[in-house]
């Protein structure tokens, strides 16, 4: 049976599963190399084996959904210390927190979540091609990774979205500004 911190015992060890599957009963198999743990028919995790006593093996990517609803976790999560991401992950999630505090802490573990579906390079080279863009976000990141995976080149301008409202911003002349300091303007 799962435990409440999504943790499976195997031997004398315990091994992450996603927290979707918390509290339930699954199956575990050990080989020489692998424990793998399921759920039904379904595998839901693999490990490499750990001939240790009493350790944790996690995957942290078992744990992002739980921490993008309990954002202020994201430092003292246990599973994710020691994750080996590259550094513009790191930078990324900087410049999403100072553009957005706690939110930019959410939308960068939205970041991290697509390594769910995708390959660490892809979501890496997706990362990187965001900085270099200046494209600081959620949204961007995403479309990057779906091009790079598609072998398409990305589109981060607006004439895609014709729904949206254009800004018209006009220029103002010198003589405006005198009125506002004469006190002409009403």
């Amino acid at each position: 049976r799962v435990s409440s911190q999504s943790l499976v015992r195997y031997g004398t060890n315990d091994y992450s599963v996603p927290v979707a599957y918390g509290h339930r009963d699954v199956w575990v198999r050990g080989y020489v190399d692998q424990v793998v743990i399921g759920c039904r028919g379904e595998v839901i995790a693999r490990h490499p084996r750990c001939y240790a006593r009493e350790d944790m093996i996690f995957d942290p990517i078992h744990y992002l959904p739980l921490l993008e609803k309990k954002i202020n976790a994201l430092d003292q999560a246990a599973p994710l210390a020691g994750w080996g991401l590259p550094v513009e992950f790191e930078t990324l999630r900087r410049l999403m927190e100072a553009r957005m505090q706690k939110m930019g802490r959410r939308e960068y573990v939205q970041v991290l979540r697509l390594l769910e579906t995708f390959e660490l390079a892809d979501v890496h080279a997706a990362v990187k091609k965001a900085l270099n863009l200046g494209a600081v976000g959620f949204d961007a990141v995403k479309h990057l990774v779906l091009c790079h995976v598609e072998r398409r080149p990305p589109k981060l301008d607006l004439d895609v979205y014709p729904y949206l409202p254009r800004a018209n911003v006009g220029t103002t002349s010198a003589a405006s500004y005198m009125s506002l300091l004469s006190g002409d303007a009403a």
